[in-house]
């Protein structure tokens, strides 16, 4: 069997080929614009919420602290009081 080889035409890309794949093109930048905003909006939404997370453990850090070096200071009283009975 012989192969026979299909001829192709040639195509050219007309203007208005053109303009329609440029807008396109276009629109496509546009929703990865509003899509990065979107990921930036979320980034900083989720900055903000650990940093209000940091502050908050932070401050029941503190606290805690406190409150240790209170009992801390009552078992010692309650120990000097129990020796002096």
């Amino acid at each position: 069997m012989k192969k026979v080889v299909k001829k192709t035409t040639e195509k050219y890309v007309t203007e208005k080929t053109f303009e329609k794949s440029m807008q396109s093109i276009a629109k496509s930048f546009e929703n990865q614009d509003r899509v990065l905003d979107i990921i930036v909006k979320e980034l900083r939404n989720i900055h903000e919420d650990n940093k209000n997370f940091r502050q908050s453990i932070s401050s029941l850090d503190r606290d805690n602290s406190y409150n240790d070096r209170r009992i801390e200071n009552l078992t010692m009283r309650v120990e000097k009081l129990e020796k002096t009975k």
